[in-house]
């Protein structure tokens, strides 16, 4: 079935693309400074049309995607001069940036990002964090309510 129709007119297509990935399994310790890290998602809360892998999600079919991520690190340095999450598509990179000068380093932060991407069949997109300078303690915290990826084909 390719797409239902009930009696309210609740409409469902099982085979839109829909996913969510998190990071189940061990942090992803001491990020490095200076450089794109892309964040492991190694566990799939779902894959509706079996898109990802390796940490991407492969478009199937053109359109317009809604991606979300949120992030959870740890042992933030408040010497870092930012930090910068990042989707990254094959057309374009979308951003959250702050400067952690807490005055002190931080147990508990959360990066959340929202985008309507325009992406074409074969596009990827992936999340990259980046730490510029300070020191290299940073951890993104292995809980998949607070760590996860996910999308889906909004028209």
């Amino acid at each position: 079935t390719h797409l239902k129709i009930d009696a309210t007119g609740a409409v469902t297509m099982p085979l839109q693309p829909a996913f969510q990935v998190a990071k189940v399994s061990a942090e992803q310790s001491n990020i490095a400074l200076n450089t794109h890290v892309t964040i492991v998602f190694d566990g799939e809360i779902f894959d509706q049309n079996l898109d990802v892998a390796s940490n991407s999600f492969a478009v199937p079919i053109t359109g317009k995607y809604q991606l979300n991520v949120n992030v959870r690190i740890k042992a933030v340095d408040s010497a870092a001069t930012y930090i910068h999450v990042r989707i990254v598509t094959s057309n374009r990179v979308y951003g959250t940036i702050f400067d952690p000068d807490f005055g002190q380093d931080a147990d508990y932060w959360s990066l959340n990002m929202a985008v309507l991407a325009d992406m074409d069949a074969s596009d990827t997109a992936h999340v990259t964090i980046y730490q510029q300078s300070g020191t290299q303690q940073m951890d993104i915290v292995n809980d998949a309510g607070a760590t996860n990826f996910s999308g889906y084909l909004v028209a």
